[in-house]
């Protein structure tokens, strides 16, 4: 039997194997429990190779979770998940990111182990590294196939509302969620994560890529902008939905719809910017630059 090499690939197959067992059972197998799924995933495919083991740890630092030999073992392996996360969406994800490591990787561990961090679930760029985010494109097109994704997006108002009710319906963290939408869609759009009240990472849709202005992380901190709802709470605002916010607020010297959910976990924001795809005569002159405009500089010129 030949056998993917590739993570979609791979999640396409698994996907239908697990669609044929709905059609039997007609109940739905989304959202897909990865724990549920792996250890029989595993002895079909590679029953030499098992998983024999999937459990919880206390994990130090900023460890999500990690797939490793079983002790004693001639070729088990287990996939461990780090308790202290209290999210069962980004604990599913994170099984899931796991078990593609499992499957695309595991003959190439040097110690026959990896350990992922908060920053490789979350960096899906083959720029940070090429198997992790091999293992998060295997992770998000087997629990969020691209088809029924788009069906939940539909005509829907993109807010983070509806990114919530699809994070919850595919049992995934809403951060993968928005994600997997950037990957898509053709609105310039840009995912904002802020940590401690400044900006922690950020991620681009294709659409604000090719527009060559975006945000670039640098060595030293920059602080979230002070009217940004990321930064500034009004109870009166549902901040879920956003609103419109001027061209001083946010450095790209045109309006911007910005959304922002506050995570209680490591105090951190995650903000969605939308902008329109109708470009001004003033965004026009900007493509003619022949370099793209570093946003983080202008954070930092605004901010001295």
């Amino acid at each position: 039997m030949i056998l993917p090499t590739k993570p979609i690939p791979w999640a396409i197959k698994i996907s239908n194997l697990l669609q044929e067992i709905q059609k039997i059972t007609g109940e739905s197998i989304y959202p897909i429990k990865v724990q549920d799924i792996a250890i029989d995933i595993a002895k079909q495919f590679f029953p030499e190779s098992p998983i024999t083991k999937i459990s919880g740890e206390s994990f130090d630092g900023a460890s999500e979770g990690m797939l490793c030999r079983v002790p004693n073992t001639k070729d088990s392996w287990g996939i461990i998940y780090n308790t202290n996360i209290s999210s069962s969406g980004r604990i599913n994800f994170t099984l899931a990111h796991e078990l593609g490591h499992y499957l695309l990787h595991r003959m190439s561990l040097e110690n026959g182990e990896i350990k992922c961090s908060r920053d490789d679930m979350r960096r899906w760029n083959s720029e940070y590294g090429q198997r992790e985010a091999e293992a998060n494109e295997f992770a998000s097109y087997l629990l969020m196939p691209r088809n029924l994704f788009e069906d939940r997006i539909g005509s829907n108002e993109i807010t983070l509302h509806l990114m919530k009710d699809i994070s919850n319906y595919f049992n995934v963290s809403i951060t993968a969620a928005i994600l997997k939408w950037l990957q898509f869609t053709d609105k310039r759009a840009i995912l904002v994560v802020g940590k401690d009240g400044f900006i922690d990472w950020v991620w681009h849709s294709k659409a604000m890529l090719k527009s060559d202005i975006f945000l670039r992380p640098k060595v030293r901190p920059i602080e979230l902008p002070k009217e940004s709802l990321a930064v500034n709470t009004d109870p009166c605002i549902d901040a879920l939905k956003g609103i419109k916010q001027a061209s001083t607020v946010w450095p790209f010297d045109e309006e911007v719809h910005e959304m922002t959910l506050k995570a209680d976990t490591y105090d951190m924001t995650i903000t969605l910017l939308l902008f329109s795809n109708d470009k001004s005569s003033k965004w026009d002159e900007v493509l003619e630059e022949t370099e793209p405009i570093d946003i983080f500089e202008r954070i930092t010129a605004n901010h001295n």
